[in-house]
Parts: C-alpha cells; sequence; structure tokens
C-alpha cells in the first residue's frame, strides 16, 4: 500500500514538472492578414452624408421609426424558424467547446465487476498456477479440460499530457467555429431585419399603387360621362367613348392584380415572423419610416471589419482553419500517455476483498512517435495549411466586395433621391395636363384623344412615383445592411 502511494506521488510529481516545462507549442499563432482597404468610400463626399454618428452602429430599433415596422422586426427575431435553428446551433457550438475543456484532464473509467473463466488442457503451460488448481487437475480424467477463474473490480485512468498544444490547439479552433457560428446568427438577423423591411415597405407601395388606379378610375369614369354627353350632342362618334372606356378598365384592372400582390406580401411577411398566412396592420405614414439625417454618416472603411457579420465570419474561419494547421503539424510529433490502474483481484470469490492481499495496481507511461503513415499525416497537414491559405484569400475576397457593396448603395441612394425629384415634378406636370386637358376639350381646343392621352401619361407617372419612393426605401436599408447594421 505504501509503495503504491509512493509510485502515485512520484507520479503527479513527474506530470506536474512536465506540465510547468512544457512550453513547445507548434505551429504559428494568428495574426490578422493586412487588408485591402481605401482611405473612404466611394461616394462618401456626397453632401448627403455628413460625419457624425455612423449608420452601421446605428441599433436597429433607433434606425427604424414605424412602430407597425418595429413590431414586426421584433416579432420575426423572436419567432423566425433560421433564426430559432442558429440559437440552436450556438448552443451545439458552446457545448462542444465546453467539452473539449476536458480533455486536459484524464479520461477515468471504473470496472464495478468483472468475472470470467478460462478452460485449459491439463497439458497447458508448465503446471497448475496454484494448489487449488492443481487439486482440480488431479481431480480431471485424462485428456479433459481444467478451468481458471479471476474475480476483479478496479478504476483506470489514461491522461495524455499535452506536450505540443494539441488540445489548446483544438481550443482555439472550437472558439474560433463558435464566434463564426455567433456571427452567422448575426447575419441572419441581419438578413432577417432587412427581408421585413424591405416587405413591409412592398406592401406600402402596393397599396400605393392601388389609390393611384383607383382614382385614375375615378377620373376616366367623370371623362367618360362628360364624353358620352358630347356623344349625345353630335359633337364626337362612338369611338370617343370606346376608348375613354378601354382607359378606364386598363386603370381598373390593376386593382385585383395589386390585391393579389398585397394578399401574397402579406403571407410572406407572416412567414418571416414564423406565423400562419394573415392580413398585416399598416402604419399610418409613408415618409419617415427609418433614420434620415445629415447627422449619418457611413464612417470608416475599417469599421465594416468590425460590424459585418460576414466578413467577421471569414475571419474566424480563417483562424479555425489556422489552428487546424497547428493541430495537424503537432499529429506528426510524439505523443505522451500516461496510464494507471488500482483495483482488487483475486482468483477465488471468497478473496476477492480480501485487502491487501487482492490489491492490484499498476501504472503506465507511452512515449510514441508516428514513423510511417503512408503519408497520411504529411498530407493532412499540407492540406490543412492550404486551407488557411484559402480562408485568407476568402478573408480578402470578402472585404474588397464589402466595400464595393457599400459603394454601390451610396451611389444608389444618392441617384434615386434625384430620380425622386424628377418623379415628384413629372407628375405634378401631368396633373397639370389633364387640368388643361379637361379644360380643352370642354372648350372644343382639344380632342378626346388628348385628353385619353393625358390622363395615362398621369397613371404612369404616379406609379412610377410610388416605385421609384419604394426603391430609394429599400437601396437606403441595404446601406444600412451593408454597413453592418442590424444585428446589434
Amino acid at each position: 500500500m505504501k509503495n503504491i502511494k509512493k509510485y502515485v506521488s512520484a507520479l503527479f510529481m513527474a506530470t506536474g514538472l512536465l506540465i510547468l516545462a512544457n512550453a513547445c507549442k507548434v505551429g504559428k499563432d494568428y495574426v490578422q492578414p493586412k487588408l485591402k482597404l481605401p482611405g473612404s468610400f466611394r461616394g462618401d463626399t456626397l453632401a448627403y452624408f455628413g460625419d457624425t454618428s455612423s449608420m452601421g452602429l446605428i441599433h436597429w430599433k433607433s434606425f427604424f421609426h414605424d412602430p407597425t415596422l418595429k413590431l414586426l422586426i421584433d416579432s420575426a427575431l423572436t419567432n423566425n424558424f433560421e433564426m430559432k435553428t442558429a440559437l440552436l446551433n450556438l448552443q451545439i457550438s458552446s457545448r462542444v467547446m465546453a467539452q473539449n475543456k476536458s480533455n486536459y484532464l484524464p479520461s477515468v473509467s471504473a470496472t464495478i465487476a468483472n468475472g470470467n473463466r478460462t478452460w485449459r488442457s491439463k497439458e497447458f503451460g508448465s503446471g497448475p498456477l496454484s494448489k487449488y488448481y492443481e487439486h482440480k487437475a488431479e481431480k480431471a480424467p485424462e485428456n479433459m479440460f481444467v478451468y481458471q477463474s479471476q474475480f476483479g473490480s478496479d478504476i483506470s485512468f489514461s491522461w495524455e499530457i499535452d506536450i505540443w498544444k494539441k488540445i489548446s490547439s483544438k481550443q482555439e479552433q472550437l472558439l474560433a467555429e463558435y464566434l463564426d457560428t455567433q456571427e452567422a446568427k448575426n447575419a441572419i438577423q441581419t438578413n432577417i431585419i432587412t427581408s421585413v423591411a424591405k416587405g413591409y415597405f412592398n406592401l406600402l407601395m402596393l397599396d400605393a399603387k392601388i389609390e393611384v388606379a383607383k382614382r385614375n378610375v375615378q377620373l376616366n369614369d367623370s371623362t367618360l360621362r362628360m364624353i358620352k354627353l358630347q356623344y349625345k350632342a353630335g359633337e364626337i362618334t362612338a369611338l370617343a367613348i370606346q376608348q375613354t372606356e378601354s382607359q378606364r378598365l386598363l386603370a381598373a384592372s390593376l386593382v385585383p392584380e395589386l390585391e393579389k400582390q398585397i394578399t401574397i406580401q402579406e403571407n410572406a411577411l407572416q412567414t418571416l415572423t414564423g406565423r400562419l398566412p394573415d392580413s398585416i396592420k399598416r402604419g399610418t405614414s409613408y415618409e419617415h419610416l427609418f433614420a434620415e439625417s445629415k447627422d449619418i454618416s457611413l464612417g470608416s472603411p475599417i469599421e465594416i471589419i468590425r460590424n459585418r457579420p460576414d466578413i467577421r465570419s471569414s475571419e474566424f474561419q480563417l483562424m479555425a482553419a489556422n489552428a487546424n494547421a497547428n493541430i495537424q503539424q503537432a499529429m506528426r510529433y510524439p505523443s505522451l500517455n500516461i496510464g494507471g490502474v488500482l483495483g482488487v483481484n483475486s482468483m477465488l470469490p471468497r478473496n476477492w476483498f480480501n485487502i491487501p492481499g487482492a490489491l492490484l495496481g499498476g501504472i503506465t507511461g507511452n512515449l510514441t512517435t508516428p514513423i510511417f503513415k503512408n503519408k497520411t499525416l504529411k498530407t493532412q497537414y499540407e492540406v490543412a495549411k492550404l486551407e488557411r491559405d484559402k480562408a485568407e484569400i476568402q478573408l480578402q475576397q470578402r472585404v474588397v466586395e464589402a466595400v464595393a457593396e457599400v459603394s454601390n448603395a451610396v451611389v444608389t441612394v444618392d441617384k434615386q433621391r434625384e430620380q425622386l425629384e424628377l418623379a415628384r415634378k413629372r407628375v405634378d406636370n401631368a396633373h397639370l395636363a389633364v387640368k388643361n386637358a379637361n379644360l380643352l376639350f370642354k372648350s372644343g381646343y382639344a380632342t378626346y384623344l388628348e385628353v385619353i392621352t393625358a390622363q395615362s401619361n398621369a397613371l404612369d407617372s404616379d406609379l412610377d412615383l410610388v416605385e421609384l419612393r419604394q426603391q430609394h426605401l429599400d437601396g437606403f436599408v441595404d446601406l444600412y445592411r451593408s454597413l453592418g447594421g442590424g444585428w446589434r
């Protein structure tokens, strides 16, 4: 018993010294590569943007002002199926990372009860192992078998010393993968917010289009009544009535088509929020749906590295690939395993717990190194290095694409504002043309074709303005997303 304690004490002392002396880590520590970033975004000099708070840092609840839209986004972030799956993936990654920390400790197992019986011939070996089995052999007939029994229970342990930091490199890899999962969840959140906002803006646009179509139908009804009166007076032919009726039917046919699109869009939004198809309440105002101020800036390009979930995810993937390369390199070096067993063992059941005579103990230490593995370890290490290089290229690509995406969004928002101003002037001019055409037609200075043309132009102008307004809203949301906004 004293000898066993000495062996155990010596084992733990040697292990402690080995751990303290262990400063051998193979591989390279992660260093962020140099990323291609401009001094500013192309289009950042536009007068539309100020130089105070960065748009990407604004919380989505502060960015959007419409209460109905906020409720829809909040519901989607809570009930969306893709978001729920991302949260479960995050929990799975967390459990795996926590389990790897236990690899620093030895694995321990216990055999509660063990029994076996082995039959052998009388001539097996040099002789019986005990008087008990000698007696059994003497009584056994010639050419018969005798048996040998063993009973025991024990506790055993196995411990791999992390000489080359394989376990710590694995922990770095799992941490990077966990953070990558977190960024994947953030990217899903950003996409959900963008999709809900765009869907809501599309609903408002479809509502506005229906109002335009209905107003145009009413205008055509008024024109048709006037033309019928002139037809009865013999001033025009039946062709004028037919063409005016066709114009009225064209405007009226827009209403059921738009109602269909509204129902489909409402169902799509309800699906995003994890609900069954139903109608959706609208806000009271089409304008000022989100933060649109001179005090908002684009921020510096370096901020998109810290803000955009996809870029952060790519960098964590590079970290994981770097850690995996270190692991594969360490697999080519020797490994040290320490093991031991302590328990009781006997040949007869009645002597099973006859202590100290039945005590069983042992300590093992193995230093093993791979010599020839059919180039498997070397190939795995070389592939891991190539995967790390590939992950770095993908990070560089993602950064360049992000900068281009922001620049495209900036130009889109700015040019759409110019288009909106021109579209509003076009609408004002078209409405004035309709008014003048009706007055001239009543006075006999214009034909019914000029009235129909003016009304058709007014309808197209109104519809184009509604679409441009929605595109501008979508463009502003795309700019917010491209700057990394929405996941906070």
